[in-house]
């Protein structure tokens, strides 16, 4: 039987003290007073900067894929958990509450903004879920039990090991953690075809604020809805999901073409933001709008990236009829199977072993700054043209353009948290990338992307104006204190990215989180606790 043991005798002892040899001490030897049954792993699963700084230090790296918060000032956590298994998770949940101290849940680390690991609180638990990483596909049922501490790669290559003819609609990115993708929503270039990742997961597993596995049966469909899209980290640790497979073709065709300015490369975009949600929901087309230098001169290349699920003469025939304008031929196609797909959009050569899914740090990792919008209305000629010219002018950063369309107009906006479904033509995500270790550039790439954001204001949804929340943007609000200005300021954020769904979120985590103990910056804000009439008068007096 699990130990939940007294959460208040050592609250304010630990809370108090500096000494992170202390909550080294006391939180080991908590793991082994709730842990069911004696556990020898125990003691190799905590990993604290004083007495194993070495593992500690390298654990914490190992997964930080953005290096603005891999620096000597960014915090750290005071300790690292690496469960190997479920009541490993448990145990670590029932401690950090017992302790009073902020856990924090990392799966692959891609959290564009580093909330996975780290905190503005004083004192917070990191615990990385990279060691439970299982992949069990069942293809008798078209089913995939998927661990968040998995990679997107290791998921492909699990399914790709099974069948040919089947996939999974997730990001690009082999190294993206399950975990994160998953519960913040989670697309790739499926999206017109199939919707979502959150869309074909059928089941969930998840470690809850009072140390209880549930799964969708025992948790019920409101927090079953709640974990398909609206941040699991928000309601507790989520284990893992079952996914539903779907059906991909033997032959896949992808190209990529770029034009520049001088090659009518604003026309193009403008032609593309209507062509390109409205043709088959087989063909996704993405656009890479960047500042580049060629030829010793500047520019602004668009580049058009295609998967199409089929051959290249039914992909010509249809952009013959819907985008002529590009100009695609058959020699700028390649026709190649599901994962050489996957290998040609994660910029990888094409022919690679099948087994490269299987490297959990097959990516360069460089300083970034990512942000998001939607379009809803067709941006002018004039508009793209200022948007080329803007482009130009700051010189740095870009766009990745993602049309929606497809099946994406015809799943409800209610239907799991992420409402950016029917009505929006294309998503932009914003993407300023470099290499230089210099600490004014991080604040000058900064305001250059805060810039851009500002005047792409005429051209994007309003009220509010969304976000995704896989391209977590804390510029667009942060939780600020708790009770009611907890809840106010969350809903700033909120509303951004689940628009009405957000006041669902908030009622589903008051039900299983009333105490907000799975809580960031960005998490979804509890219901401020009712007061009695007693305690309203006095709060007006």
């Amino acid at each position: 039987m699990w130990n939940y043991g007294n959460t208040k005798k050592q609250y304010h002892i630990i809370m108090s003290s500096n000494d992170t040899q202390k909550i080294y001490q006391t939180f080991l030897q908590c793991l082994h007073q709730v842990s069911p049954e004696p556990d020898p792993e125990v003691s190799s699963i905590i990993h604290s900067p004083n007495f194993n700084s070495t593992t500690y230090t390298t654990i914490l790296r190992s997964n930080i894929r953005n290096r603005r918060f891999n620096t000597a000032s960014t915090p750290k956590p005071t300790l690292i958990i690496t469960p190997t298994k479920e009541s490993h998770v448990q145990a670590a949940v029932l401690c950090a509450k017992k302790l009073g101290i902020q856990l924090l849940t990392r799966s692959g680390g891609h959290d564009y903004n580093g909330r996975s690991y780290v905190s503005h609180e004083k004192k917070f638990i990191l615990l990385d879920m990279f060691s439970l990483h299982n992949v069990s596909v069942d293809i008798a049922t078209e089913t995939a039990v998927v661990q968040t501490g998995a990679q997107l790669g290791e998921l492909y290559y699990r399914i790709w090991e099974k069948s040919k003819v089947h996939g999974f609609p997730a990001g690009v990115c082999p190294t993206v953690g399950v975990g994160g993708h998953v519960s913040g929503g989670g697309y790739g270039t499926m999206i017109r075809k199939y919707g979502l990742s959150v869309d074909h997961v059928v089941d969930a597993r998840i470690v809850d604020a009072n140390g209880r596995v549930l799964d969708r049966e025992s948790m019920g469909e409101d927090l079953f809805w709640a974990v398909r899209g609206g941040g699991g980290a928000s309601f507790g640790v989520v284990l893992s999901y079952t996914v539903k497979l779907v059906p991909v073709p033997k032959i896949h065709t992808v190209f990529l073409v770029s034009r520049t300015i001088a090659e009518n490369a604003i026309d193009l975009v403008y032609k593309w933001q209507t062509a390109a949600p409205t043709i088959d929901r087989d063909l996704f087309i993405r656009v890479m709008l960047m500042p580049k230098v060629l030829n010793n001169k500047k520019t602004v290349q668009a580049s058009f990236i295609a998967h199409f699920l089929g051959d290249s003469e039914r992909l010509l025939k249809l952009m013959n009829e819907s985008f002529p304008e590009l100009q695609v031929k058959k020699e700028d196609c390649l026709e190649v199977n599901w994962v050489e797909s996957v290998f040609f959009w994660a910029n990888l050569d094409y022919r690679s072993p099948v087994a490269v899914l299987l490297d959990r740090h097959s990516d360069t990792v460089n300083f970034l700054i990512r942000k998001s919008d939607y379009v809803q209305t067709p941006i002018s000629r004039p508009g793209w043209e200022s948007i080329f010219n803007k482009l130009f002018e700051l010189g740095k950063c870009g766009f990745y353009l993602n049309p929606y369309g497809g099946i994406m107009e015809e799943i409800p906006a209610d239907a799991t948290p992420c409402p950016h479904r029917a009505g929006n033509l294309f998503k932009i995500q914003y993407s300023m990338n470099w290499t230089e270790d210099d600490p004014e550039l991080d604040e000058k790439y900064l305001n250059e992307t805060r810039v851009l954001f500002e005047f792409m204001t005429k051209f994007v949804s309003k009220n509010p104006r969304g976000a995704f929340l896989n391209y977590r943007d804390l510029d667009i609000g942060v939780m600020v204190g708790t009770g009611e200005s907890g809840y106010h300021s969350g809903k700033v954020y909120g509303e951004k990215y689940f628009k009405e769904n957000f006041d669902r979120l908030v009622k589903v985590k008051t039900a299983v989180d009333p105490d907000n103990f799975f809580r960031t910056e960005q998490s979804i804000p509890p219901l401020p606790r009712v007061k009695t009439p007693e305690q309203f008068l006095f709060s007006r007096i």
